[in-house]
């Protein structure tokens, strides 16, 4: 498939003004074939998720979460991981899976994943209804997966979801989200990434939780965020976070994803918004906008519904 004409923004914006205080650069993780399509009621073809990750990768991403593997009837968006993964395998890209235990971690070392993630909670509710666990049952389930896939020389990321609040328990202590990001360090992730999963974070409490990590031994590089855009803060909470000293922050393209355990959770922080913001402050991040909005677009198509992302939708105005 050819590139898609490239949206033209208005000449020379953002216009690039630094801020003090703020890291020179910024890694994507970028998660919408994975994140991103597994809330879509639309099952894409495999052929089209490999040329949306390779769409990704010329747009300047160097990480792409690519799939997951959990089983079938859990994420059925997500059941062709093993078709998927031999199509993108000269991507040049970091591409990452989710696994969700030992029987996934098998099948995506099978296809060669050198880097995989594994998805824990921060609340006993999420917990019990995404994993059908406790928290500390989930951990436990987790640990001989991190154990095996450094043991094979795979990185492991720790996903930890309803950092700041959750819907059936209200606002979670900061106490508590520190515990839980704690023992994924302990267990052997090289990452933990926060997530804002009903979107109910502000800066202030991403500054505080932020700071209570750091001071519980868990330095900013080895944390990210991952900001839901329910009540239109997560640029407002990546900008406090970026603040503080992270320099690795999630976010989907096209704006695409949720939660399908979560109702209350709306899509992830848009990647082109994200890369607006952080063009306007110089801060450097290796991705061409235009070319990434053409990948959104190209992609809304597929699934027969228009981007949430405000920059998508400003860019490709010309094509409407």
């Amino acid at each position: 498939m050819s590139a898609p004409d490239t949206p033209a923004g208005p000449a020379g914006l953002p216009m690039s003004v630094p801020a003090p205080g703020l890291p020179a650069r910024v890694r994507i993780h970028e998660v919408g074939p994975r994140d991103g399509l597994q809330n879509e009621r639309t099952l894409v073809p495999v052929a089209v998720k490999a040329e949306f990750i390779r769409r990704l990768a010329e747009a300047g991403l160097t990480t792409i979460e690519a799939t997951s593997f959990v089983h079938p009837t859990w994420v059925p968006q997500l059941a062709d991981a093993e078709q998927l993964m031999p199509l993108i395998d000269d991507v040049s890209a970091r591409l990452p899976v989710l696994v969700p235990n030992e029987r996934g971690l098998e099948r995506a070392l099978a296809l060669g994943a050198r880097e995989i993630a594994v998805f824990a909670s921060a609340t006993e509710s999420f917990a019990k209804a995404n994993l059908n666990r406790t928290v500390d049952q989930a951990l436990e389930m987790f640990a001989p997966v991190v154990t095996r896939a450094r043991e094979a020389g795979v990185a492991v990321r720790g996903y930890l979801s309803m950092c700041f609040g959750d819907p059936w328990e209200g606002p979670v202590p900061v106490s508590q989200t520190v515990s839980v990001s704690r023992r994924l360090i302990d267990m052997g992730c090289a990452e933990v990434s926060l997530g804002d999963t009903i979107g109910v974070a502000t800066p202030g409490h991403v500054e505080e939780l932020l700071a209570t990590l750091n001071e519980a031994g868990v330095a900013n590089d080895r944390l990210a965020v991952h900001f839901h855009d329910t009540y239109g803060q997560a640029l407002a909470n990546t900008l406090a976070a970026l603040q503080h000293g992270v320099t690795t922050v999630d976010a989907s393209a096209g704006g695409l994803g949720g939660c399908p355990y979560a109702k209350s959770a709306t899509g992830n922080l848009a990647t082109e918004d994200l890369v607006w913001m952080l063009d306007g402050l110089g801060i450097e991040t290796g991705v061409d906008l235009g070319r990434l909005t053409a990948t959104s677009v190209w992609m809304a198509r597929h699934l027969g519904r228009p981007s949430p992302s405000r920059t998508v939708r400003a860019l490709s105005q010309k094509e409407t």
